[in-house]
Parts: C-alpha cells; sequence; structure tokens
C-alpha cells in the first residue's frame, strides 16, 4: 500500500465517520440492535480481556519484583504494576486482542452480507445500511471497551498482587494500599480515555472493511485479515499519539 492508497482509505473511513455519528444522533434510536452488539462486543469478550490481564498483571509482579529486589524496593512492586496496567497494558492489550475478535467479526459478517447483495438489498427497501449495521457496532464498542478496561485493570492489578505477596512477602492489605496511594483520578480516566477512541477504530475499521469487501467468499478472507492486522497497527500507533497528547494535558 503506498501513500495515496494510505490517504484513499483515510478520507474514507473520514466520510464513514461522519455518515454514522450524524446517524447515531438522529431518532428513532435502534436500541435492540444496539444492545445485541454490545453483547457480541463486550460480553462475548470478557473472558479474552481477564485471561490477557491476569497474567499480565501476573509477569509484570515478577519482572519488578526480581528486577528492584537489587536495588531494594522490591516493596514498590504495586506501585509499578498498577500504574503500567491501568494507564497503559489494560487498555492496549485489550484493545488488541478484543479488536482482532471483534473487528475481524464485523468485517466478515458485513462482507458477506455485502458480497451476497445483502447490503444493497436494505438499501433497496429504503433503509441506510450505516444506520443499521455501522452505527449500532461503532456505538457499542465504545461503550463496552471502556468497560472491559476496567475489568481488565481490577484483573490485572490482582493477578500482580498474587504474585506479589508470593515474590516479596507483603500483604494483600500493604499491596491495596500501595495502588491506592500511587493510582488517582487522572490515570483511570487517562486509560479509559484511549479505550474510547480503540473502540471506535476498532468498530469503524472493521465495518469501513466489510463495506469495501469484493470477490465472493476469498474476498471476505482477505478483507478478514487485513482488518486484524490494520486494527493492531491503529490501535499501537494511536496509543502513542494518545498517551502524548493526555500527558500534555494533564500537565
Amino acid at each position: 500500500m503506498n501513500a495515496l492508497e494510505l490517504m484513499q482509505h483515510c478520507g474514507a473511513i473520514a466520510r464513514l465517520t461522519w455518515r454514522t455519528f450524524r446517524e447515531a444522533i438522529r431518532p428513532p434510536f435502534e436500541i435492540a440492535l444496539l444492545v445485541e452488539q454490545m453483547d457480541r462486543a463486550g460480553i462475548g469478550s470478557w473472558s479474552i480481556a481477564v485471561l490477557t490481564a491476569l497474567f499480565t498483571g501476573a509477569v509484570m509482579a515478577l519482572q519488578f519484583a526480581m528486577g528492584l529486589e537489587s536495588y531494594g524496593a522490591s516493596l514498590y512492586t504495586g506501585k509499578m504494576v498498577s500504574l503500567g496496567i491501568v494507564r497503559e497494558l489494560g487498555p492496549t492489550l485489550t484493545a488488541v486482542l478484543v479488536g482482532g475478535r471483534v473487528g475481524a467479526g464485523f468485517t466478515a459478517e458485513i462482507g458477506s452480507m455485502n458480497v451476497t447483495e445483502q447490503v444493497d438489498a436494505i438499501s433497496a427497501l429504503g433503509a441506510d445500511p450505516v444506520r443499521k449495521l455501522v452505527v449500532p457496532r461503532v456505538m457499542a464498542c465504545m461503550i463496552m471497551l471502556p468497560l472491559l478496561t476496567i475489568l481488565a485493570d481490577f484483573v490485572g492489578c490482582f493477578g500482580g498482587m498474587v504474585v506479589t505477596m508470593q515474590e516479596v512477602g507483603v500483604t494483600w492489605r500493604f499491596f491495596v494500599e500501595q495502588v491506592l496511594e500511587t493510582l488517582d483520578v487522572e490515570d483511570v480516566l487517562h486509560g479509559l480515555g484511549k479505550s474510547v477512541f480503540f473502540g471506535y477504530f476498532i468498530a469503524i475499521i472493521g465495518c469501513y472493511m466489510g463495506l469495501r469487501t469484493r470477490g465472493g467468499t476469498s474476498g471476505v478472507g482477505r478483507a478478514t485479515t487485513d482488518t486484524v492486522v490494520a486494527i493492531s497497527i491503529t490501535v499501537l500507533i494511536s496509543n502513542f499519539l494518545l498517551t502524548n497528547l493526555f500527558m500534555s494535558l494533564y500537565g
């Protein structure tokens, strides 16, 4: 993909974004479709978020406990783990893994509808495909990903606490006190703010790739693969940019 093609994709996604948010604020609201997508994007992905966060927190605690031991600072493992989970690894890893699952699902579903001309049928019946297909998915991801991030934060800190108690020998009460002393509202909002943007990127890219799918079942497969790659790269790049933005705002 050259620079011109990348700019064309960005422009097309920007136009789709405009249509999506324009339709999102127009009544009547598709509550049933939104709830259905919230169940698929959020509740259906909680196990991935929990499993990833649990072992990420455990590995972080193990590394920090061993690394800080030589400096006599292993008691501060809880501070390091909680800050890293809440500000960065919780929202980012959740977005990458959930994005691969949910975004690919959006592309496969909408892409299959597109190649079988079901999207054209929706337009022929006088309905807007963006309103029926894109809006519920984008809104659902923007709502559910922050909730999954909160769950991942708690589970990640719990995994870190268990390992810290074993490796450092502290009590759970001491670990919790370290976490509460370290984290403030800005740290929590930092991670949750990024997760809202991540949810938007996951859904809009998945829907865009599905709407532009051509070439039958093989085209659906290619589009699904491209979606996973595009979402992963977008989340990682936007994480850096959003971190700089939020740190400048908080500073």
